[in-house]
């Protein structure tokens, strides 16, 4: 047996493209969202592994006949559920490469170039940001790809935790307080969690609709205030920029200004609508990132780059690296320790490191920032066009105010429904739209999520597929005013 025998690597290779080729071009034909019961593939599979080997023409039509049935297809065009997952050729040709190599460059001595490219790499995209220079190598910052917003948060408050408390001493973590918004994303409890941050000691300042559901500076003024009268020690502010439940862009200027009062460490999470932010329209949304401590968003939800790839950008390593620094005897070498290379091992939780930078690189050099600019702003044109027929039936309304591409939509209170009662106008729109969209889901035609704002229940609309167009879009509202015409029995203009 030779596992990396040059030629069946070619045959099979070529099959395997092949399938995932054929599987783009039918994509549609697919039920979005999986149709399966949970434990269907025990059913399907052999209990033990194959004793004797199996050829890849068996394998894959196993995986066409029991893995397709049992995915929920994020790459569909009719995939508007939580915030897209992107791809593109390029992307998945740099993972081939990058799991070809199968280098592990957790220091610069395991393989040089990772570590060199992601310096370029992120380097660049931090230009086409406009990041300050402080946040870039070449102004003494630096970046790094992380797997996921998770991570990026959760190596931040380690890094805040330890620069604090090895001033104020460690006893004090019972202590520490971070902060956030009712619509920050989980990761920052979990992330606050994991690093020993007292379950109490996590702020999720309330929002409100009149603020469009942004990060009030006066709230969290507030909030930071009553704690240091507690004795509490503020320590980590997460502000985001594109929330998960509604778009909404905390303002990031004014919250660094109250962080600054308090030497808060500041993250900004721009894990969705950073990407935007390479357009010069849309990039005056992380306006004051300049005051922030660390900035991350994600390639791999609207940036033509394959799972997984979350960018980074912290202005003082040497917190990551005193964070997460690591000396053993074997990991120890003379470029190392000339100071004058990075280990990227140490600004991170694992040791191990795929090279994700080449995947990244690919995507930056193959399409170049003029089509990656007009890629994301077809996708926010397209979500104005979702808006404007939404206006046209008098039956729904928009939620929240649109920033980027995803439109929060559901049918309106003012909707009757024959026989109801409007004394609880609110309560029985929120009825209606969870029925809504399970009909819609249960259908296989669409794919949408919902968020709670406010007690509004709504529908979220995220558009950001490589395969979507317009067609698409006006498909989707069709199915949308079909199932609400069943639900309503009426159709008022």
């Amino acid at each position: 047996m030779n596992p990396l025998d040059h030629e069946e690597f070619r045959r099979q290779g070529h099959m395997i493209i092949d399938f995932i080729a054929n599987y783009y071009r039918d994509i549609e034909k697919y039920p979005v969202r999986s149709q399966v019961e949970p434990g269907y593939l025990h059913k399907r599979i052999p209990e033990n592994a194959p004793y004797n080997p199996e050829p890849i023409e068996t394998i894959l039509q196993d995986v066409q006949n029991h893995i397709v049935p049992g995915l929920t297809h994020w790459l569909s065009p009719y995939h508007f559920a939580y915030y897209p997952a992107n791809a593109s050729i390029a992307a998945s040709l740099g993972e081939i490469l990058c799991t070809g190599f199968n280098v592990d460059g957790f220091n610069w001595m395991a393989s040089p170039a990772a570590t060199e490219l992601e310096n370029i790499v992120m380097d660049w995209l931090g230009k086409m940001l406009e990041l300050p220079e402080s946040f870039l190598f070449s102004g003494n910052g630096g970046g790094v790809i992380q797997g996921t917003t998770g991570d990026a948060v959760l190596c931040t408050v380690i890094a805040a935790r330890d620069q604090l408390l090895n001033r104020i001493g460690r006893e004090n973590i019972v202590k520490l307080v971070v902060y956030g918004s009712d619509q920050t994303h989980c990761s920052l409890h979990k992330a606050a969690k994991i690093a020993g941050i007292h379950p109490n000691n996590v702020r999720s300042v309330k929002t409100t609709k009149s603020k469009a559901f942004a990060l009030s500076p006066d709230s969290l003024r507030a909030a930071i205030i009553s704690d240091k009268e507690a004795g509490l020690i503020p320590l980590y502010l997460c502000a985001t920029v594109g929330t998960t439940s509604s778009g909404a862009v905390d303002p990031v200027g004014p919250l660094c200004d109250v962080a600054e009062d308090y030497g808060i460490w500041v993250h900004i999470d721009a894990a969705y609508a950073g990407s935007a932010c390479i357009c010069p329209e849309f990039r005056h949304f992380i306006d004051g990132v300049e005051c922030a401590n660390s900035f991350s968003f994600n390639p791999h939800k609207w940036l033509l780059t394959n799972l997984d790839c979350c960018c980074l950008w912290v202005k003082d390593p040497s917190a990551l690296v005193n964070a997460f620094s690591t000396d053993s005897e074997y990991l120890k070498n003379t470029a190392t320790d000339s100071k004058q290379v990075v280990d990227y091992k140490d600004w991170q939780v694992p040791l191990t490191r795929r090279f994700r930078a080449i995947k990244l690189w690919l995507v930056l050099r193959s399409y170049g920032v003029v089509n990656l600019r007009n890629y994301l702003r077809r996708h926010v044109e397209m979500a104005k066009h979702f808006e404007g027929l939404i206006a046209m039936d008098k039956r729904f309304e928009v939620v929240v105010p649109r920033n980027f591409s995803l439109v929060c939509f559901r049918i309106s209170p003012s909707a009757r429904v024959n026989g109801c009662s409007a004394d609880d106008e609110e309560s029985t729109a929120n009825e209606l739209n969870r029925k809504l969209l399970k009909s819609l889901n249960d259908s296989g035609l669409v794919c949408m999520t919902h968020a709670i704002v406010g007690g509004i229940y709504m529908i979220r609309f995220s558009i950001g597929q490589p395969l979507t167009d317009y067609r698409h879009i006006e498909m989707a509202w069709k199915v949308v005013q079909e199932y609400t015409d069943a639900m309503l029995g009426t159709y008022l203009k």
